[in-house]
């Protein structure tokens, strides 16, 4: 794949064949070495080629194969004329990470760590195919996919501030229960409240280091304060969407005529009956995961209280924000200095909106959104900000975390006869775990440097570093 550097963290794939536009890749030139980058770069072009792209395939510099589009890609196309591609949203919908802050501090916390993973690992459901305290029916799992967050708040579980710190309030509007299968519907029944397997955390940290006061004042960090990350998504229910809809999409392409690089790139027109069928569907498994988060936070706030024996006034968890990572959505971009209205899918991606932006709440339009970054589970992570270079470079985006640098294969094989629990443990770092294999494929060797990816975005300009998290307790699926 033919490269030109553009700058210090900017590379091109000019245009070739039927790609419409360039493709754009941020990234170091180290990240770029090796055979395992050919596919993910054929991906950007192949993304390159579909119906109304507009500007530029990109992709982030914790790029990698994924299906269709790389992860770590993003790509807009006009509302009227492009398409809209499940490949560019990923199966697991609304995949995305959420941040809050505690009044703690690490003393605090060390003299209860075990017992506090431990409770963690006990309350929170984790592992393939686990579930979830809450059992729905049918017309009650309806009204999660229509509200998101709202349904959980109702439920009482949560608190008034969690919605506003959240990325669209938690909700996507035009959800519609009815266009999703009753194999989606079944799936999603019992896995609310649930965090799943494979990349899948909790982690508790610690923040080890301030780049910007102001904006870290702002989201509430403060250097030595524990935290909790949890990362998840929309579960069975959004993997069963994003299939059903996979099959319907290629069939639906083979009928258009519509010449494809990659069968994985199965599409249909953002104002047909398919695309705008996919997008209310979508909605629902996007809002089915911020539903399933807010509920994870409210059960984390429990086990803390009830560990170190602490009212929710002394405790002072608060959501710092909620970010997702595989979703579409439609938005206003400037373009060539005229605005228009796109459809945005970024697939392990982040949003990166600036000061100002009016997506943002009140608090937070000061200084830009919070962009959460995590890491593998035995370095660290990162909190950023928003930014305007990001709104006219990226379509207000940037990375979502490391990214994989061996397949889950290879970091089995790597990992033979090493104690990856253990070395963990004497890094200060403790682990629980469900599945068998779980912390050999999610082993740290197996993620890129996310210090090294996060200097690329920073570099850029498409977000800014406020702060650096240490992790001291993790739960894995």
């Amino acid at each position: 794949m033919q490269l030109r550097q553009l700058d210090t963290y900017r590379w091109e794939i000019p245009m070739t064949g039927s790609m419409r536009v360039p493709g754009i890749v941020y990234a170091s030139a180290d990240m770029l070495k090796g055979s395992d980058q050919r596919e993910p770069l054929k991906q950007v072009a192949n993304v390159a080629t579909l119906p109304g792209i507009l500007k530029a395939s990109l992709a982030m510099p914790d790029m990698h194969w994924g299906y269709g589009f790389p992860i770590g890609g993003v790509a807009a196309f006009d509302w009227q004329t492009g398409v809209v591609s499940p490949g560019g949203v990923g199966y697991d919908i609304n995949c995305g990470v959420r941040l809050a802050a505690t009044d703690l501090v690490e003393k605090d916390v060390r003299p209860k760590l075990e017992s506090l993973v431990t409770a963690l690992f006990q309350n929170i459901p984790s592992g393939v195919g686990s579930q979830g305290s809450l059992k729905l029916s049918v017309p009650e799992e309806k009204k999660v996919l229509r509200d998101g967050s709202r349904w959980a708040l109702r439920q009482g579980l949560g608190e008034d501030g969690d919605l506003e710190h959240t990325e669209d309030g938690g909700c996507l509007p035009d959800a519609d229960p009815e266009l999703v299968s009753a194999r989606a519907l079944q799936r999603g029944q019992k896995q609310l409240g649930t965090l799943g397997a494979g990349n899948h955390f909790l982690e508790v940290g610690l923040v080890e280091e301030i780049f910007d006061p102001r904006v870290a004042g702002a989201f509430g960090l403060f250097q030595g304060q524990v935290t909790l990350m949890l990362h998840c998504g929309s579960r069975g229910f959004g993997y069963q969407v994003c299939d059903d809809f996979l099959a319907s999409m290629t069939k639906h392409v083979q009928k258009l005529g519509l010449q494809l690089p990659d069968r994985q790139l199965a599409c249909a027109m953002i104002q047909s009956e398919m695309g705008s069928r996919y997008l209310r569907a979508m909605a629902c498994a996007a809002n089915y995961a911020w539903a399933n988060r807010q509920i994870l936070l409210h059960r984390s706030r429990e086990v803390f209280q009830r560990v170190f024996g602490l009212g929710p006034r002394d405790l002072g968890m608060r959501l710092v924000y909620d970010v997702c990572h595989n979703i579409a959505k439609k938005e206003e971009h400037v373009i060539d200095g005229k605005k228009r209205t796109v459809c945005v899918h970024r697939k392990g991606a982040t949003r990166s909106f600036p000061p100002g932006h009016p997506a943002l709440n009140e608090g937070y339009r000061v200084v830009g959104q919070p962009v959460i970054i995590p890491g593998d589970m035995g370095t660290a992570s990162y909190v950023l900000v928003g930014t305007e270079k990001a709104l006219s470079d990226t379509f207000g985006s940037t990375c979502h975390g490391a990214g994989r640098l061996l397949s889950r294969k290879a970091a089995k094989k790597a990992s033979k006869g090493r104690s990856i629990h253990r070395e963990l443990e004497d890094k200060g770092i403790l682990v629980r775990w469900t599945g068998r294999g779980t912390l050999a494929e999610e082993m740290p060797d197996a993620y890129k440097d996310v210090s090294e990816v996060v200097a690329v975005v920073h570099g850029a300009g498409i977000s800014r570093k406020v702060a650096k998290l240490r992790p001291i307790a993790v739960v894995k699926g």
